[in-house]
């Protein structure tokens, strides 16, 4: 359920963050309240109350539910039903993108607008400048995001806890790596598993930690290697 949550969730919450940053990068009235309106959930952070929240939201019945009804689609609540509980999971921390979104906001104010107009006039289309040079220009601050996020995305807890009142589940349908570290250890009173399961989370975020620092020489461009 971890690598499904991970696989998931951290390209939805950068694709959302990036789009929603190359917006806010154009010069608009009240440019400033879109921001901190976008930026807002990142505050509130994975707390318990916005746990239960979101628990209340995709009850049966609830808003969701009712508004997929409108569109003839009666699931009878999200996190009752063991195939769509961890796509609230999803849909919550693709929710609070604010964070890297400011980064993406930041690395997109650095790209210089004489490359935009020079590729304009050659005849690049949005698509091609937003590839051959958006891309490139703010690959490290890309690669800071799928870092900071990946690592975020294994340590996934209290969330989960919550939505699932406690249980980690329908079906352990919300069984996350973290969850049953917690079972484990506070449940069963298997301090010694659970201290082993910690470690293991340890060692495999620093293995794909590794992996992502391997693959950066192929796709992240620093401003020494233009140099």
């Amino acid at each position: 359920m971890t690598a499904k949550y991970v696989v998931i969730g951290t390209p939805l919450k950068l694709l959302l963050a990036l789009g929603v940053a190359m917006l806010l990068a154009q010069s608009r009235r009240g440019q400033a309240l879109y921001r901190a309106a976008f930026y807002a959930p990142s505050l509130i952070g994975a707390s318990v109350s916005i746990g239960f929240v979101w628990r209340s939201l995709f009850s049966d019945g609830a808003v969701v539910d009712r508004t997929q009804s409108l569109f003839g689609s009666h699931v009878g609540g999200w996190v009752g039903d063991p195939d769509w509980i961890l796509y609230s999971l999803v849909a919550l921390t693709v929710w609070q993108f604010g964070a890297p979104m400011v980064i993406f906001l930041a690395g997109l104010k650095q790209v210089p607008r004489e490359l935009y107009e020079a590729a304009a006039m050659d005849g690049a289309g949005p698509f091609r400048r937003f590839w051959n040079i958006t891309l490139p220009m703010i690959s490290p601050v890309l690669f800071f995001n799928v870092l900071l996020e990946t690592i975020h995305s294994f340590q996934i807890f209290g969330s989960a806890y919550v939505v699932s009142n406690s249980q980690c589940g329908p079906a352990d349908a919300t069984l996350v790596y973290t969850c049953y570290l917690y079972q484990q250890g506070f449940k069963n009173a298997q301090m010694g598993f659970a201290s082993a399961m910690a470690w293991m989370l340890l060692l495999a975020v620093a293995l794909v930690t590794a992996v992502l620092f391997w693959s950066q020489k192929k796709w992240v461009h620093y401003e020494e290697d233009v140099r």
